[in-house]
């Protein structure tokens, strides 16, 4: 955790420092492994390659799931299998052999466990019983098959048969759905049952050092202890709604492994219905629609203590848990899907990526002689074995690195121990496979590290690890690389007479970091805070927008022409943001052009330092109102006859208004109605409203007005150019 927050501090400070001169392409968290590929190499979830276990293809079966196995002090594996439904007895004398022993009438044989009595038990779904394979000869070849017979040893009557464990005494229980019941069958075959839960399925069953039975179920992710007797207690109500796993270690923990999501009704435990299998699965006959979804929200595996307190030890989004063991260390170990990983889990939670099976999923796991652990996978049903030493080699690739411009690279810096060796390559498109350079190693001694390869745009790494005492470790790698410079490019740019940015508020206090951002960023995004323009007569706003191709800090200057005009004058330098608003009044009534230039001066030396440019669209700058001249008005009757002409020297007249003895303001139409010239005249009439004191109350007849009215009046027009510059001009009659 030091280590990756460090490295994204470090990053974080050299990307603010400035995008300049020598970079760095870092990888060093387990996000950034994960997207390489490792054949052999394990990967610590704290971001560290080191060599993964031995880890052998042993057996690819003719079926499609592979739901358990067992295995024998002498190495042969049995394995029940579905799709077909089938066990196997698998041997390995000099090379893998696989023999079909039984074959039901069942879609799955579901459950698999070998009794003290040396027969096979094995478990059938749905609608399945328990049957007894024995051995009745010892021939070889083809006729192996004919060497076993079955037998119903037990008959639960119930729809599925999800797990089988023996205890001390041999005797056999059985878990069963879709009623929730365990079933304790007697040596002789007969059988009761033993517990019964108010859950839709019992999973999972294991004994405990002291003769409990341990039992997940699916419903409510319950797990259960039931004394010898039969009584039962929840130890623990799972956040998962089913329990897929369970382990014990020799300290009576004991490791539950949860899946499925209790509020998704997708996922819901119904009579009937069938808990989460590998994808996809196989729906019984008689009910094809009573699967639940697939989609199981990850796992969670939790520890309950010895005195019986529950804890988290780890969590997934993205894969199901399907099988849990211990290796000969004490480690635990998971089977997941449905990316078939096989992870090593520590005490704190921590946890290594020891291996990518080639299946979908890790459905069972088994112990193998010398320490080893056997284990099958479903999506294929193939059987692999699991060492407990390390590989004699594993390699590394990263993934590609596009540094988006062509560059020159320098040298790899690795931190890391034991005996391992980098290599590199380059190339200019994304698939190292079209013409690639050939990968080449890397010196890394005191004064070495520069990598021989060609400059170009992407580039890619390559570890070789091989054991060591202490164990090969390797925690970082670093690529070095200097990008020739591109000049920027200014995308587009606009300009609106009468708008203005607000002044930005610039932070003059301590400069604010953040941590935790991935190591494999070549530079911090920049974020541009889009600015808010508001209306204002008198001034001018400019926005562009510009990139960089090396992500250079850049820098930008305006300059404006007039219309005619043939040089360019500075407007402002030093311009920081990608936008820019001035006062209008800096220049006279008239056509201008904006160009911006941007530079990348800040990231580069004077010599290397590149610019580009971008002239605006036209826009006029108009500050001067418009002129009223030739008014007069008269009266003639009841009604003002008014005359004028309005003339701007710019812009063309755009609207105009009167008002009457301070009335409301009238909205005035130019002769030929449409206000689209420079120079316009205006002719209408306008009613006279009399004063109060020219009524008089009469019995008869209310507000009448006088005969006479007074022959002074104000007459006040406005005229506005396109710029809303305004003119007011008034006219008093006599």
């Amino acid at each position: 955790m030091i280590k990756t927050i460090c490295s994204a501090l470090l990053l974080l400070m050299a990307a603010q420092a400035s995008a300049q001169g020598t970079r760095q392409w870092k990888e060093s968290t387990y996000e950034d492994f994960e997207r390489g590929a490792a054949k052999a190499v394990a990967i610590r979830n704290t971001g560290a390659l080191e060599l993964a276990p031995a880890f052998k293809l042993l057996e690819t079966t003719a079926s499609t799931y592979i739901w358990s196995i067992a295995s024998q002090s002498d190495g042969v594996v049995y394995a029940a299998t579905g799709s077909p439904a089938r066990v196997y007895r698998i041997t390995f004398d000099g090379q893998s052999r696989d023999q079909i022993i039984f074959e039901p009438k069942e879609l799955q044989v579901q459950a698999l466990a070998l009794g003290k009595d040396g027969a096979v038990y094995a478990a059938t779904s749905p609608d399945g019983k328990v049957y007894r394979i024995t051995r009745t000869s010892s021939k070889a070849g083809a006729a192996a098959a004919r060497e076993y017979s079955a037998e119903v040893f037990f008959d639960p009557k119930t729809k599925y048969i999800w797990d089988l464990a023996f205890d001390s005494d041999g005797r056999l229980y059985v878990a069963t759905g879709d009623r929730g019941e365990i079933f304790r069958v007697e040596k002789n075959g007969q059988g009761s049952v033993f517990f019964k839960s108010d859950e839709a399925h019992i999973r999972v069953l294991k004994f405990d050092g002291k003769g409990n039975l341990i039992a997940g179920s699916d419903g409510s992710g319950l797990i259960y202890r039931i004394t010898p007797s039969g009584e039962g207690f929840v130890l623990y109500s799972a956040p998962k709604k089913e329990i897929t796993a369970l382990a014990l270690d020799a300290a009576g923990n004991i490791y539950a492994a949860g899946a499925g999501d209790k509020h998704s009704s997708g996922t819901s435990s119904q009579p009937g219905s069938q808990p989460a299998m590998p994808t996809p699965a196989i729906p019984p006959p008689s009910n094809p629609s009573a699967l639940p979804s697939v989609s199981l929200a990850g796992s969670d595996i939790y520890t309950i203590a010895p005195d019986g307190s529950p804890a988290r030890l780890w969590s997934s989004r993205e894969d199901i848990v399907y099988a849990l063991t211990l290796d000969a260390s004490g480690r635990l170990i998971a089977g997941t899907g449905n990316r078939g990983r096989i992870l090593a889990i520590e005490s704190d939670g921590s946890f290594v990526d020891l291996l990518k099976a080639g299946a979908t999923q890790v459905t069972a796991f088994s112990k193998a002689p010398n320490g080893g652990i056997y284990c099958s996978t479903s999506n294929l049903g193939k059987l692999f074995l699991m060492g407990s030493a390390p590989e004699a080699e594993g390699t590394f690739e990263s993934d590609v690195q596009d540094v988006h411009t062509f560059s020159r690279w320098g040298r790899a810096e690795v931190l890391g121990r034991g005996n391992f060796e980098i290599y590199a390559r380059s190339g200019n498109v994304d698939n190292p496979d079209r013409n690639w350079s050939s990968w080449t190693r890397a010196d890394l001694g005191p004064t070495g590290g520069r990598l021989q390869v060609p400059a170009a745009r992407f580039i890619q790494w390559r570890a070789v690890l091989k054991p060591a005492t202490p164990a090969t470790l390797i925690d970082e790698v670093a690529i070095n690389y200097l990008s020739r410079n591109v000049a920027p490019v200014v995308d587009d740019m606009v300009v609106q007479s009468g708008a203005r940015f607000q002044p930005q508020i610039r932070s003059t206090g301590p400069e604010q970091v953040s941590v935790g951002l991935p190591s494999n960023q070549l530079s911090l995004p920049r974020i541009e805070v889009s600015p808010i323009a508001y209306r204002d007569r008198t001034w001018v706003a400019a926005r562009w927008s510009a990139h960089d191709d090396n992500d250079d800090d850049l820098v930008y200057t305006l300059y404006y022409r007039g219309e005619n005009e043939q040089e360019w004058k500075l407007l402002k330098s030093g311009i920081t943001d990608r936008f820019y608003s001035f006062d209008s009044g800096l220049l006279p009534d008239g056509s201008y052009v904006l160009k911006v230039v941007a530079g990348d001066a800040p990231s580069h030396t004077p010599e290397e330092a590149l610019s580009a440019e971008k002239e605006s669209p036209r826009f006029e700058v108009d500050n001067t109102p418009p002129r009223i001249q030739k008014m007069t008005a008269q009266v003639d009757g009841r009604q003002l006859h008014v005359t004028l002409e309005a003339t701007d020297d710019f812009s063309v007249i755009k609207r105009a208004e009167y008002s009457v003895d301070a009335g409301e303001w009238q909205y005035l139409e130019p002769v030929g109605q449409i206000s689209d010239a420079k120079t316009e005249s205006y002719d209408f009439r306008a009613s006279i409203v009399p004063p109060p004191h020219a009524l008089v109350d009469e019995p008869e007849k209310k507000h009448t007005p006088i005969k006479t009215f007074s022959n002074e009046h104000v007459v006040v027009v406005r005229v506005y150019d396109r710029y809303d510059n305004v003119a007011t001009a008034k006219y008093v009659t006599k």
